[in-house]
């Protein structure tokens, strides 16, 4: 790999990180071009041959990632997250989750907590038990007793 080269991939990996880190704020490609000090048609070619996708599909990609996370761990409303991680609208937010995910977001949040009920039915018992057979080895593997 050429100096350029690195220059390059350095020069892209700081607008990664930027779109990681700001994920939720409008984010165009001339913003984005201009943290890689090139011009926005240069930026958007540069980016996907260096990443596989198109700059606005990995943050889309990203939002929807962020929103997994929340729909997951929240009961936050569907049109609360979509506006969180910096969709625009609820509509575009449901289109795009479920390009993504495969299930709109509703789905999606039913599905996860339906197995997470799942998984700690199976694992009733005495408190003390459950504790000692989650919590994670020295060799860092979880024992999962088998199923009734």
């Amino acid at each position: 790999m050429g100096r350029a080269e690195e220059e390059t991939n350095r020069r892209m990996l700081r607008v990664r990180d930027a779109m990681d880190r700001d994920y939720a704020q409008p984010l165009d490609v001339p913003a984005l071009a201009r943290i890689a000090h090139v011009s926005p048609a240069h930026f958007a070619r540069t980016f996907r041959t260096t990443f596989g996708e198109t700059p606005h599909r990995y943050l889309q990609r990203r939002r929807v990632e962020r929103a997994m996370f929340l729909l997951r761990e929240t009961d936050r409303s569907v049109t609360d997250i979509c506006y969180e991680v910096g969709f625009g609208s609820p509509a575009t937010f449901s289109r795009t989750f479920h390009d993504i995910v495969g299930r709109p977001p509703r789905a999606y949040r039913k599905e996860r907590r339906e197995h997470r009920e799942a998984a700690l039915a199976a694992m009733s018992g005495p408190t003390c038990f459950t504790k000692a057979w989650t919590r994670p080895s020295s060799s860092g593997q979880v024992f999962t007793p088998a199923a009734p």
